[in-house]
């Protein structure tokens, strides 16, 4: 766990898109390992989870930023402190690389770049002043082995790659480490035998796989790596 300053007691965690799925297994686990957990949404789930779990939850978006600095801004007052983050996301539109139009490009850019850039706005004098912290990024294996089934998310995914990489050279020295986790097919959608087959594991991932990635790499056990996007996908890529 993260120590944040001089701040007391245990340590806090966000997570994004935390109702269902990799971001409800990330919150499970983390508040299973000591964290208190300020969860979102857009449908009621997260507040629900939240309440089970002894956090706090609210609805809204990761794509309106209005919500995650209310998301932020609660957290604080609640909590007092910050010491990890989890930006997870929903998927973007799916469709032939040359027919999808600007819309859908656009509202992938805002889906799996901008929450990243927006919520790093809003946390890192936070957690710079809280003397570090961590911020996990659930992205995809598309951005290490672009797909033409997922077009938007295997482009803007290796962009966010990029920006992780960046953030992470300029903020290691303030304690503050950024990483991707790149999922391969996950058991919290429907996986096709045709998709099945392409994964030497001969299954889809677990949530609770992936968010055992996500704990790791929030935790002081991965205290010297940032920068980095850890694939977990059973060895697809």
């Amino acid at each position: 766990m993260s120590a944040s300053g001089g701040s007391t007691g245990a340590p806090v965690a966000l997570v994004t898109a935390a109702g269902r799925g990799m971001g409800a297994a990330c919150a499970e686990l983390l508040a299973g390992r000591g964290y208190r957990v300020a969860l979102m949404s857009r449908s009621a789930e997260a507040r629900e989870l939240a309440g089970r779990l002894g956090g706090w939850g609210i609805r809204g978006s990761v794509t309106e930023p209005d919500d995650l600095a209310r998301l932020v801004e609660g957290a604080l007052d609640r909590f007092g402190r910050l010491d990890g983050v989890v930006n997870n996301t929903g998927h973007a539109e799916r469709g032939d690389l040359l027919g999808l139009d600007d819309r859908a490009w656009h509202d992938g850019l805002d889906l799996l770049l901008l929450n990243v850039v927006r919520m790093s706005r809003l946390v890192t004098p936070i957690l710079k002043a809280g003397g570090g912290g961590s911020i996990v990024n659930i992205s995809t294996f598309g951005a290490k082995r672009p797909t033409a089934a997922f077009p938007i998310s295997s482009a803007i995914r290796a962009g966010l790659g990029a920006f992780t990489r960046m953030y992470a050279a300029r903020h290691a020295a303030d304690g503050i480490r950024m990483n991707d986790v790149l999922p391969g097919y996950v058991d919290s959608y429907p996986v096709d035998e045709a998709a099945r087959a392409t994964i030497p594991a001969g299954r889809p991932a677990r949530t609770r796989e992936v968010a055992e990635a996500v704990a790791f790499l929030i935790s002081d056990a991965s205290s010297y790596v940032t920068g980095e996007s850890l694939l977990v996908d059973g060895g697809l890529s």
